[in-house]
């Protein structure tokens, strides 16, 4: 079927009339003046004789790090390995420098993006820029004119406010202007429909090719090595440990290069390189385009613009504009000419013409301007539109620096500054997981149409409102556990997470399930009407609170005063097993891993910085009958059961560990033959007591332990933990007992009012906790000191493991940032990147903020630094009075060094005693939902049909 969509497409995309079919005939004459041909090839791409060798007959026998493709990528990674002292290294280009998509890029760099890591980025592609010139005597064509964001609704304003918000942590300067403030700095835009916008003015454009001038310049300077016109024809490799193979060299038409580590920086024909190591990259090629408009009197001096809800930019180029965006029906190239230097494609106004449409919309004089040229060239997209970064854990000394959805100029530098410490340290400083090929798991990214579909969907959107819960709709139901339908039917409505549908939360009105890809109604489809699922998606975007907020509170009072059955199937679940298996265990784990089996252990694992690259819990079992939840092996064994949004991320660092330490161990992914499901909350015990003969009480089954029981018949590892606070239990469960467990289950859970709860819940009873979620308060570029997880480590112990030396070091010098809690008792919805104020002074941001049903309060968590530069004191957190900046609007906010909720840990022993006065106010407070539930809709609300 995907194969049937794409000839369709580029059968429908394929035709050359150069008439604008779409746009109203007033301006179709003035504005087409003249279009490129077919094929072009750029006039001005100079050869770099001064800082390449083109001319050289054979390349270096060996070299520390290989470099496939001169683009801003490339180039930039060569930079910044010579900035680090590594120039035994060698960048092969198959024609000449920027030949491939970076010499028709627009340029166009912004600093402020709804996301930490990506600004700190952009900064440093910014301080690239501005130093590049004094480095090395060459002028990158940085052009520092400012941007405009326009906001054509509420929503898109709260949106820039957000962003100035965090820009005014990081140092970075935003203004929000009205309409007439907007109209006096932009005397040509039409402001007559827009709210408002955020000017920013440190963007500005660059010029490839002075950009890879001066940065190539420097490197080879430095020692570094460019060689032009010097194809690669295969890469060696040799079987390694685990499945993966190992990088041992380069062949190219003028010799071979042995070396550990090949960079691929190909961009659009990056799988051409992959399928030299046998691997594909997930990423598509589609056609790109933008038009520079004939001479604009007045123009001169403005700030670049970007009309996200028109998704259309306008670039000052001198006395010009470059008018470019983002359609609903790209072009897709199917398969990408090896040979196309400097190439590009005639331009197609009938795919093309919504964006003039727009522009002139925003600056009206466009209408009477003609177009100079246009650019149609291919660009790389990914199914998240995000770049595909790091290490490839199938190949070791593969690197990824590709993908990068026309963002490569204005991320080049950050990126580039992190994949060189990718390479010489292992992992880069910054949470890159976002951009990390571990991201992806490889079962479902090598799947043609689930990539085609979700690039597609990604570049569509990519100027859409990011809201906080956003879903994707692109190539759904990849990967469904056992209990998909039945929770479907009982009103499930379903997140994606790394190929998984997992529970989001349950809505009273009937089934909303997923529907095939519409692709917007591009390419001839029908849209999707009357979709439920969608339906559902849009009430919950805002970034205030939502109407289904009764739902996920339903979902929480129920958990804490009841209890709450979670699907939590999409978990990774590994098997340690092996001769070495318990002193790996010891190296991988922060945590203590001794003992006897029976013991369920919360750990981190950390990289050699000790940062955290993981947070999970880990099984000491011993050898058993053989089933998925209960394995036959001789030795030590331990059971590793990890979030699933990260479970290769987390196998594959699993993996990369074992190998460097050569570990004579077995390491099984049992992942897709077992279920999962968590029974969380006071009549929890009540509830499992039902179904085992299995003791439950606090000595027979303490807290943080496992073992094997019967439940309804069916053997299941029972463990003893809790992710949202509550006396509960994880069955793990082989998969063709899943149903008749979870029939059962809800069945003994009738008469204690058991609901169905989702991942919404968890997000807010695991913020209430204090409990975090790993890429959010926790992420690599955190230590467990810095992020209050001290206490999973075994420093107290002789025995050695991953990070420690870097984590005692960083002990004893002290923790320069912290992980601190707030609550806001004002009506606000806090959702992440919102600014902590001490004292007056910006000290740090928000990582993940949610509502706290329970308590009936806002909860943030977040870092906080002292701006002199000094360690965190438990005194100067003390000290000091906060506020909470929200989308500009400032709220009192109360520290707290320890969770507001139950800092005793009374409810996971199961002790209710303490909180009784508020368990019988909050289970009345669910009672009145329920019943206001009943009265205004009339309908059966699935689940908590029988908690009234």
């Amino acid at each position: 079927a995907g194969q049937a969509v794409r000839s369709s497409v580029n059968r429908n995309l394929s035709r050359r009339e150069h008439i604008m079919t779409v746009l109203s005939k007033r301006f179709i004459p003035p504005i087409i003046k003249a279009l490129k041909p077919r094929r072009n090839v750029r006039q001005t791409g100079a050869h770099l004789h001064s800082s390449t060798d083109a001319s050289q007959s054979s390349v270096p026998n060996e070299a520390d790090v290989v470099i496939i493709g001169g683009g801003s990528l490339g180039c930039q990674t060569l930079y910044h390995l010579a900035k680090m002292g590594v120039t035994n290294t060698v960048l092969l280009e198959k024609d000449q420098l920027t030949a491939g998509t970076t010499w028709h890029t627009a340029g166009l760099v912004w600093r402020l993006r709804p996301n930490d890591t990506e600004i700190q980025l952009l900064a440093h592609t910014h301080k690239v820029l501005t130093n590049l010139e004094a480095e090395t005597g060459i002028e990158p064509g940085w052009i520092n004119n400012g941007g405009l964001f326009i906001a054509n609704n509420k929503e898109r304003l709260e949106e820039y406010k957000r962003l100035q918000t965090i820009g005014k942590v990081m140092g970075i300067d935003s203004y929000i202007l009205s309409p007439e403030e907007t109209k006096k700095l932009y005397p040509l835009m039409n402001v007559s429909d827009i709210y408002g916008t955020l000017y920013s003015p440190q963007d500005g454009t660059i010029d490839p090719h002075g950009l890879c001038t001066a940065l190539s310049r420097f490197s080879t300077r430095a020692g570094a090595k460019v060689i032009e016109n010097c194809p690669v024809t295969d890469i060696l490799t040799r079987p390694g440990t685990f499945g993966s193979s190992v990088i041992e060299g380069v062949v190219t038409d003028r010799g071979t290069i042995k070396t550990k580590c090949v960079v691929n920086c190909t961009g659009a024909w990056a799988n051409y390189i992959s399928e030299l190591v046998g691997i594909s990259t997930p990423l598509v090629a589609m056609k790109h385009a933008y038009v520079v408009t004939e001479k604009i009197p007045g123009i001169e001096n403005m700030p670049n613009v970007r009309d996200h809800d028109a998704s259309v930019y306008l670039k000052l180029q001198g006395d010009a504009l470059q008018v470019g965006g983002y359609e609903v029906d790209p072009i897709f190239i199917e398969k990408i000419q090896k040979e196309f230097a400097f190439g590009l494609y005639e331009l197609d106004y009938d795919v093309f013409g919504v964006h003039i449409e727009g522009a002139v919309n925003r600056v009206p004089c466009l209408e009477h301007s003609g177009i100079k040229s246009t650019v149609c060239g291919p660009e790389s997209f990914t199914p998240d539109h995000k770049p595909i970064m790091g290490e490839d854990p199938r190949v070791r000394g593969f690197f990824h620096g590709v993908g990068f959805n026309s963002a490569g100029m204005m991320l080049g530098g950050g990126c580039g500054d992190q994949l060189a410490k990718w390479v010489v340290n292992g992992r880069p400083d910054l949470d890159m997981y976002g951009y990390d090929i571990r991201r992806f798991c490889p079962e479902v990214s090598k799947n043609k149409d689930w990539v085609d579909q979700r690039s597609h969907e990604a570049y569509a959107k990519n100027y859409a409102l990011v809201f906080p819960h956003d879903e994707p709709l692109a190539s759904r139901n990849m990967k469904k556990d056992p209990f998909h339908k039945i929770l479907e039917a009982a009103g499930c409505v379903y997140q994606e997470r790394f190929g998984w549908e997992r529970p989001g939360w349950f809505t009273m009105h009937g089934p909303c399930p997923l529907k095939n890809y519409d692709w917007y109604g591009a390419y001839g489809n029908l849209g999707n009407n009357e979709y439920g699922y969608k339906e559902r998606l849009q009430l919950d975007y805002t970034f205030d609170h939502t109407p289904i907020e009764d739902n996920i509170r339903a979902e929480c009072l129920a958990t804490r005063t009841s209890a709450g059955l979670f699907n939590m199937s999409y978990f990774g679940k590994f098997y340690l097993t092996g001769p070495d298996a318990q002193k790996a265990a010891d190296w991988i784990f922060s945590a203590r891993m001794d003992g006897k089996p029976g013991k369920t252990i919360y750990t981190c694992m950390l990289n050699k910085n000790a940062g955290i690259e993981a947070d999970l819990t880990v099984s000491l079992i011993e050898p058993g009958s053989g089933s998925s939840a209960d394995p036959h092996f001789r030795g030590k064994g331990f059971y590793i059961a990890a979030a699933g949004g990260a479970a290769y991320q987390n196998l594959a660092h699993i993996t990369k560990t074992l190998q460097d330490g050569d570990f004579d161990v077995k390491l099984e992914d049992r992942s897709h033959d077992m279920g999962m499901l968590s029974l969380q909350g006071p009549h929890s015990r009540d509830i499992l007591a039902k179904l085992t003969d299995s003791q439950l009480d606090n000595s027979n089954f303490p807290f943080s332990t496992n073992k094997m029981i019967t439940v309804a018949g069916h053997q299941v590892r029972a463990l003893r933990v809790s992710f949202v606070g509550e006396l509960g239990w994880e069955l793990h469960i082989p998969r063709d007992s899943c149903i008749p467990v979870y029939l059962a289950l809800t069945e003994a859970g009738q008469e204690y009012g058991m609901v169905n709860a989702g991942y919404r819940a968890i997000d807010s009873l695991s913020i209430e906790k204090g409990y975090p979620h790993w890429h959010q308060e926790i992420r690599i570029d955190d230590s467990p000191l810095e992020g209050g997880l001290l206490f999973t480590c075994k420093l107290k112990t002789d025995t050695d493991f991953l990070g420690r030396a870097a984590l005692e070091k960083q002990r004893q010098v002290g923790a320069r940032k912290k992980k601190v809690c707030f609550t806001v008792d004002s009506d606000v919805c806090l959702v992440g990147l919102e600014a902590i104020i001490r004292n007056g002074t910006y000290v740090g941001h928000v990582r993940r903020g949610d509502h706290a049903y329970f308590i009936e309060q806002e909860m943030a968590y977040g870092y906080v630094s002292n701006p002199t530069g000094e360690k965190i004191t438990q005194k100067w957190l003390a000290d000091g009075d906060y506020q909470i900046e929200a989308r500009g609007e400032v709220y009192d906010a109360m520290l707290h060094l320890k969770t507001p909720f139950d800092a005793a840990n009374d409810r996971i022993q199961g002790r209710y005693d303490a909180d009784q006065g508020l368990v019988q106010t909050q289970e009345q407070k669910l009672l009145d939902y329920k019943s206001l539930i009943n009265q205004a809709v009339g309908v059966r609300y699935f689940h908590t049909s029988n908690y009234s």
